[in-house]
């Protein structure tokens, strides 16, 4: 959930250390800081709050010299677990007297008997971290080779971890290691970038290497050397970042929200490209790495996830039983491995998840594998370790996503859980000409989010009216139902309104009481099937004061009828349906939280990448 950048080479490492640390904001953080080697001396620097207060800070109390001369360094951007979000607690942390410095992403699950231990030898802690014991760890054990400090230290650690440490004593070197928690090595011209995230090396190499779990590496200016912590030597291929650094950059819009969700019509058209088979009427998903024969085995579908991307997958429930005859089971993801879930060979496991790096999606990824199912990855991030990992599924090629509340990606996710739908059906029962039909018409989803943007300023106007609420219900039926519960989570992730999705016809069974004329009702009232009983549902809420806003098929003037403000969308089937929806409930929360005036990139307490338990 942190960020992490190292550098070391020719250059200023502070200016290439600030601009990394900036380009990670976007994954939350509540405080900063870095370390720079310069003249066998660690100079040190911290702060609660942005980016830009540590920059500030660093002009006030760093001597020119240092801040401009010091070529080897490592920040950090932390998201609070163990302690307050305060300057001590702030990382980088110390050791052997200010000799050793380390950042950390992850968790050391036996801190406290580390600390234990490491105070009754003479250690002296000044946080309230799990991350200050791993630093005075290492230092207990260098003995003159910081990579066997760092080794040895990590075999007495329970927990997670992404590291990079530097030493006074070891000019030259970075070291770094993960488990569980990602780290990427951008290689230069003489020069090394390390980070948690590529999107802050981007800007100065595209040439990488992805760590794997396990791995210590050894940083160079002249690169990595990766070895195990045995200290066997092992061969991490270099892989190529396929996008530009400015799919990274705000591109003219006031948020990174904004730009990603007008940019959903060119991402999905992305993600459709070269995956519909027009004369078959089917899907191309070569990742999946299963045959024909394969695919008409599998019995039963398992979706593991969370937040966002389990609406994804409650989404998919629908489009798998409607397409393909397959029984799918959504499960969220952290409590699938505490339940002993019952998996045979021809369970198909998908697991989703962005970034590829959420630790809780991870484990029942690992669950499922030990359970014995095929399990395949559905993620944005090439690389990731849930792609690595799974060995087979479909990325996404939705382009990076920087605002912590999901936009494309969502879209993007029941796209691709539409065309796996789509090819699973055809392996069954789906026909051809059915088929076509709905490869033409996932063909049209990137126009017809296109046409839903064009509502932008209607949406602003009607958000206008409603951003003073507090409260806000989202009701939705059948496949819309997981879309009313994203639309319900986007509003209170950037706007701090309390939303709460529900099926609608839940709405009797209590929240009902809660109706008042100042408790806005979002009620998805596509004209697919469901839509008679959800505008019963939405009367009910009309006789009891609530204001309705209908998203609505334009021409339906059934639904406008029991609408109090209208947002109109173009006519769908009930299997893209959600997509579409989806864009327009993105639209509606963003003007909401502006108009409210939130930090919308950056909602408080939340981070883009959960890679903590």
């Amino acid at each position: 959930m942190c960020g992490i950048v190292g550098y070391i080479g020719k250059r200023n490492a502070t200016d290439i250390l600030i601009s990394g640390l900036r380009r990670l904001e976007y994954r939350g953080y509540d405080s900063a800081g870095l370390a720079l080697l310069s003249d066998d001396k660690i100079t040190l620097v911290k702060q609660t709050g942005k980016v830009a207060a540590l920059e500030q800070r660093l002009k006030e109390s760093v001597a020119s010299d240092v801040r401009e001369h010091s070529c080897i360094g490592i920040a950090h951007t932390r998201w609070a677990t163990h302690g307050l979000p305060t300057e001590a607690n702030a990382h980088p942390h110390t050791a052997d007297n200010g000799d050793l410095a380390l950042v950390h992403n992850g968790i050391i699950e036996n801190f406290a008997d580390l600390r234990r231990q490491l105070e009754s030898h003479g250690c002296i802690f000044t946080s309230q971290t799990d991350t200050e014991a791993l630093a005075h760890l290492i230092s207990t054990f260098d003995e003159g080779d910081l990579l066997a400090a760092v080794s040895l230290a990590l075999k007495r650690v329970q927990g997670t971890y992404g590291i990079a440490v530097i030493s006074a004593r070891h000019p030259g070197q970075i070291v770094v290691a993960r488990r569980g928690s990602p780290l990427v090595v951008g290689i230069g011209e003489s020069e090394t970038i390390i980070a948690s995230d590529v999107s802050a090396i981007v800007a100065h190499t595209r040439q990488v290497v992805y760590l794997q779990d396990g791995d210590v590496a050894l940083i160079t200016e002249n690169g990595p050397q990766v070895y195990t912590l045995e200290n066997a030597a092992v061969d991490r291929a270099v892989s190529k970042v396929e996008w530009e650094v400015d799919a990274a950059e705000k591109g003219g819009f006031a948020h990174f929200m904004l730009k990603e969700i007008f940019e959903q019509p060119a991402a999905l058209q992305n993600t459709i490209r070269g995956r519909l088979d027009m004369a078959l009427g089917t899907a191309i998903l070569s990742g999946l790495n299963l045959t024909a024969r394969e695919l008409a085995a599998i019995r039963r579908l398992v979706i593991v996830a969370c937040g966002t991307s389990l609406h994804a997958g409650m989404v998919g429930k629908y489009l798998f039983e409607g397409l393909a005859d397959l029984p799918t089971d959504p499960e969220q993801a952290a409590e699938f491995r505490y339940c002993n879930p019952i998996l045979g060979a021809d369970d198909l496991v998908v697991a989703i998840s962005q970034s590829g790096e959420t630790a809780d999606t991870l484990a029942a990824v690992r669950e499922g594998m030990q359970k014995g199912a095929l399990v395949a990855g559905l993620c944005n991030v090439v690389g990731s370790t849930i792609a690595r990992e799974t060995g087979r599924g479909v990325y996404l090629h939705a382009g990076p996503e920087i605002g912590v509340a999901s936009t494309k990606a969502f879209t993007a996710q029941v796209t691709v859980l539409l065309m796996m739908a789509l090819k699973l059906g055809r392996s069954r029962r789906l026909s051809r000409e059915a088929g076509l039909s709905l490869c033409e018409e996932i063909n049209r989803i990137p126009e017809m989010i296109g046409r839903v943007l064009e509502e932008n300023e209607r949406i602003a106007s009607i958000a206008e009216k409603y951003a003073g609420c507090n409260n806000a219900f989202f009701i939705g039926r059948g496949i819309l139902y997981p879309t009313a519960l994203e639309g319900a989570l986007k509003l209170k992730e950037i706007s701090y309104i309390h939303a709460e999705g529900y099926q609608a016809a839940e709405l009797k069974h209590g929240p009902i009481a809660l109706l008042d004329k100042k408790l806005p009702v979002i009620a998805l009232l596509n004209d697919i099937p469901g839509k008679e009983k959800t505008l019963g549902n939405a009367q009910e809420c009309i006789a009891r004061s609530a204001p309705v806003i209908g998203i609505l098929t334009e021409g339906d003037h059934e639904a406008e009828q029991v609408s109090t403000d209208v947002i109109r969308l173009p006519r769908t089937s009930a299997y893209t349906a959600p997509v579409i929806t989806a864009a327009a409930l993105q639209l509606f929360a963003y003007h909401v939280a502006r108009l409210r005036g939130c930090e919308i990139d950056q909602p408080r307490n939340l981070a883009k990448s959960v890679t903590v338990e």
